[in-house]
């Protein structure tokens, strides 16, 4: 009778761990279910792992991270910058994001350039 439990607990654990492992291993994170605090912790660990010689898309973080909560474009007759707008910590309560409580990302040509407080001032520079 013992063992029989222990067959079906073990059972059930197995059962458990293998749905789980599934989950972890082919569940995509959809930052535009979550809420606030999740996004904006999800945003940060993604920003926070990029690294400078990825070579990384608009299309590449528009389909990690889900449409940014500000952006802005210039072109120039020679390419195009865009700097997007992803929040990444709460400044004030207020229910509307500004840029102080985003970390932009820079594109150029649609290519991952720079990010952080470096990719505002070199979008504010350029032409």
């Amino acid at each position: 009778m013992i063992k029989k439990v222990l067959q079906y607990i073990v059972l059930g654990l197995a059962v458990y761990a293998a749905i789980v492992m599934l989950v972890i291993n082919f569940y995509k994170d959809d930052p535009q279910a979550m809420i606030w605090q999740d996004r904006e912790a999800f945003n940060n660990r993604y920003i926070n792992k990029l690294k400078p010689d990825q070579d990384i898309s608009i299309n590449d973080v528009l389909e990690t991270l889900g449409s940014p909560d500000l952006t802005y474009v210039k072109k120039q007759p020679e390419k195009m910058l865009q700097i997007v707008y992803y929040r990444t910590q709460l400044v004030k309560p207020d229910g509307i994001t500004t840029q102080d409580e985003c970390t932009g990302l820079l594109f150029e040509d649609g290519k991952l350039i720079l990010w952080g407080p470096a990719a505002s001032v070199a979008y504010e520079k350029a032409l």
